[in-house]
């Protein structure tokens, strides 16, 4: 996204990406209502509705027999009211077909940062590997986008502040059937919690667990693991068995932290390089993309002119840091006080009182609604 934006303001850009192709079945696919403005601002919008996908309007959760409503985007101040569901495949891939009718922008496949360049104390670039042999690429300014295990920041040296998670997150597939109930923001069970995403033919199911814990399932063996499932969401049935060993389910393992300091001379970190977000809400991607829109906003015509300096890039850490942490912090919040209970209790946990507020007043789930599909600071492409 950084780059189709800086290619569009006339900077000249190249990404690396060290895969052959966009293709990770074990993401989230929840494009917010703010990333839908944001496609509508670059007249985009219709477009990429033509892609394939669909809409969650409502979020809700069961508790046992119980269906909480938590968050209604009908009253959301935004065009699209909804979360569009869209293979992160799909997206990328649309963002790149856009980009390349820019000249100034580049993308290179099969190319992974392995180290800086550094110059006199300043990043000048980076070293990357290729199926062609190794490649330095030298540039005035290195932006790590390179995820929650970002190389870029570990090679910066840049101070890691780790807000800590209790817990993991276990990705599989299962068949869906017509009469499946709708999409629902979690299933709770006894000492459970599990999150189905619609896929179209399938549902792309994450199963929760207390972090570390994933070896313990392991030697508890797979048909006791298939049993967890079954009593979390009992509509699964005997569709579980589905998962015939365990190279088809795949961990992914939390973290929520941040950088003391996204920057240093000729280099800057964004989204989760520069803030691990837990997959609470889904708000991550949106989140790496307002930060994206950030940076072209205030850096663009200092790369135009070749005028970039620290200073500069600490003007995307003011602007970007406050709205991340207070999601962080909410998610911590709910990590303890929702996820935590959720764990420890022998047998379904009733819906929280604030659940129960939303599903007695239903104008109050525009808050949640609020929050989750525009954030505490969305931001607009200049």
């Amino acid at each position: 996204m950084l780059g189709f934006l800086l290619a569009r303001a006339g900077v000249d850009v190249m990404v690396l990406e060290k895969h052959k192709d966009f293709f990770r079945d074990f993401r989230g696919d929840t494009i917010h209502p703010s990333t839908l403005g944001l496609m509508d601002e670059l007249g985009l919008l219709e477009e990429f509705l033509r892609e394939p996908h669909s809409e969650l309007r409502q979020i809700t959760a069961h508790f046992g027999d119980q269906i909480m409503h938590i968050a209604d985007f009908s009253h959301v101040p935004v065009k699209c009211k909804f979360i569009a569901l869209v293979p992160q495949w799909d997206f990328l891939n649309f963002l790149c077909r856009h980009a390349r009718n820019y000249p100034q922008f580049h993308l290179r496949m099969e190319t992974e940062v392995t180290d800086l360049l550094i110059e006199n104390e300043r990043v000048v670039g980076v070293k990357a590997i290729t199926p062609h042999g190794p490649l330095n690429v030298r540039a005035d300014l290195v932006v790590g986008a390179d995820g929650r295990s970002s190389t870029v920041r570990a090679r910066a040296g840049l101070e890691v502040i780790d807000l800590g998670a209790p817990i993991d997150v276990l990705w599989f597939r299962l068949p869906k059937q017509p009469d499946d109930p709708p999409q629902a923001f979690g299933f709770v069970g006894a000492g459970q919690f599990m999150v189905l995403i619609d896929r179209g033919e399938y549902w792309q199911s994450a199963y929760v667990i207390r972090k570390g814990s994933f070896e313990e399932k392991r030697t508890r063996g797979l048909e006791e693991f298939r049993a967890d499932i079954t009593r979390c969401t009992p509509f699964l049935g005997r569709r579980v068995n589905e998962i015939k060993n365990w190279e088809d389910v795949k961990l992914l393992s939390v973290k929520v932290d941040h950088l003391r300091k996204w920057h240093r001379e000729g280099l800057l970190c964004i989204g989760d390089s520069a803030h691990a977000m837990s997959p609470v809400g889904g708000v991550g991607i949106n989140l790496a993309i307002q930060d994206a829109v950030a940076t072209a906003n205030l850096l663009a015509e200092k790369l135009r002119a070749g005028q970039i300096n620290e200073a500069e890039l600490g003007r995307v850490q003011l602007r970007r840091e406050k709205p991340a942490r207070l999601t962080q912090r909410v998610q911590v919040f709910l990590h303890k006080h929702l996820l935590e209970r959720i764990f420890d209790s022998p047998e379904p946990i009733p819906p929280p009182l604030l659940m129960r507020l939303f599903e007695t007043f239903p104008r109050l789930r525009s808050l949640p609604a609020r929050m989750v599909g525009i954030g505490f600071r969305p931001e607009h492409i200049k």
